[in-house]
């Protein structure tokens, strides 16, 4: 009798002593200590404690531990089923882990520079872009207003274009653009295709090219909050290739976003809130890759490679000094920037034999003025898209062959649009000759 009572009573204390375990864990969970967490509740796991397998996988998510943590899943999947009961909600969490996994098979090489902590309500402050580039703003703030009714805007470099992101009637940001026509904006339309299905889209950025944007959104293809997505436009089909995740070290289960390439400078930045207390974020600077390369992940020591996916220390993504030091300085250039000197001569523009024009001032004709400003605009874009082009053709050259077939549609459009612009272009120059000739007659 008195041994069973003593078993009685270690097996009530066994179960108090899993429940504290289970308890304690949730608690370090919460406050953002994981590493403790798993440790409690991979005890719990032992002891067969109810509920505890579905907490230790999400532990193991927040330290990237992907792979512990789809066979954590799997196996609470498993036993769900046993005592029949649904699985959906787990389902869920195991493919999203799995695609975690894929992510941390994937993570990019690149060099970070520098970093910066700031206020995150005056985050854009931090970037230091060039005018090439365009400029950032947030939406109140460029549309004069305190509605709070949307994100950041983006304007392209000569300012007849801007992407911005505003909220919609169910509540959710969607990504819009407006053109801007004789001084005048147009009505703001939705971005076409399949950028804002995300529960919110933001922080739109668009490269020189015109078809490349980059922007964050927060729905099923994230790690958790905002992902930051790349996509091109495409002109045959007038709307996007569908959303790539730019993948890590770039997102992380927490927020990460404001994806920008200043080609100009040869610099990149993006915002995260990873690790950082509550109203700060952290603008990283980076040195863009003309094509991508990344870790092998078979053969690199496994907790140096999650520390490069977290960002854990930028000096652990350091391999070339030269390139760091070149880059730093351009960063240093970037930062305390001076206004430039207007040129003697803006552009060389042949009008006739007898008439060569070199500044806006020296057409006499309003309409063949405004003309040319088109023109100049076909010409700017033609250029950048024509360094866009050759870009991608070397990327296309390096890629493996599985990368080439998802490669090749973008480089065809760009190259069909470059034709199509050399002839708006060549019209543009002979009506701009035309209505110029007829003044200065």
């Amino acid at each position: 009798m008195k041994k069973y009572i003593l078993f009685l009573l270690f097996g009530l204390f066994g179960i108090g002593l899993s429940a504290q375990t289970l308890e304690q864990a949730k608690t370090l969970y919460k406050k953002g200590e994981y590493k403790q967490a798993a440790t409690y509740l991979e005890n719990a796991v032992k002891r067969r404690v109810t509920g505890a397998q579905l907490y230790l996988a999400q532990a193991y998510d927040k330290l990237y531990r992907f792979e512990d943590a789809v066979d954590t899943y799997e196996k609470y999947i498993a036993e769900l089923t046993k005592r029949k009961r649904p699985t959906a909600e787990a389902e869920k969490l195991l493919e999203k882990s799995k695609a975690n996994l894929r992510l941390l098979r994937g993570v990019e090489e690149v060099c970070f520079i520098d970093s910066f902590v700031v206020d995150k309500q005056d985050f854009l402050e931090a970037y230091k872009i060039s005018p090439e580039s365009g400029k950032l703003f947030m939406h109140d703030a460029y549309f004069g207003t305190s509605s709070g009714k949307g994100g950041t805007v983006y304007e392209t470099e000569i300012g007849n274009k801007i992407y911005y992101s505003e909220f919609q009637q169910d509540s959710t940001l969607n990504i819009l653009s407006r053109n801007k026509m004789m001084g005048e904006w147009g009505e703001g339309r939705m971005l076409p295709g399949t950028i804002n299905e995300a529960m919110n889209a933001n922080y739109p950025y668009v490269l020189a090219d015109g078809i490349t944007i980059y922007y964050a959104a927060d729905g099923p293809g994230s790690m958790g909050g905002y992902d930051i997505f790349v996509t091109r436009y495409n002109t045959n089909s007038n709307t996007y290739l569908t959303p790539e995740n730019v993948g890590m070290p770039f997102n992380s289960p927490y927020n990460d976003y404001m994806y920008v390439i200043d080609e100009f400078n040869n610099l990149g930045w993006f915002a995260s809130d990873r690790y950082q207390p509550e109203g700060k974020v952290c603008v990283y600077v980076f040195i863009p890759n003309t094509s991508k390369q990344v870790y092998n992940y078979e053969s690199m020591d496994r907790d140096l490679l999650i520390k490069l996916a977290q960002l854990h220390s930028i000096k652990d993504t350091w391999k070339d000094d030269n390139a760091v030091a070149e880059a730093r300085q351009r960063l240093q250039e970037a930062i305390h920037q001076k206004p430039r000197t207007e040129k003697q001569h803006e552009f060389e523009f042949v009008i006739d034999n007898r008439h060569t024009y070199y500044q806006a001032t020296d057409f006499r004709s309003p309409q063949a003025k405004a003309q040319f400003k088109k023109y100049l605009e076909l010409e700017k874009s033609y250029r950048q898209q024509q360094s866009k082009l050759e870009s991608m053709r070397t990327e296309y050259v390096r890629a493996m062959p599985s990368e080439k077939s998802k490669m090749a549609p973008a480089i065809l459009d760009l190259e069909k649009r470059m034709q199509q612009l050399a002839t708006e272009i060549d019209r543009a120059a002979i009506q701009v000759r035309k209505l110029e000739k007829q003044t200065i007659k």
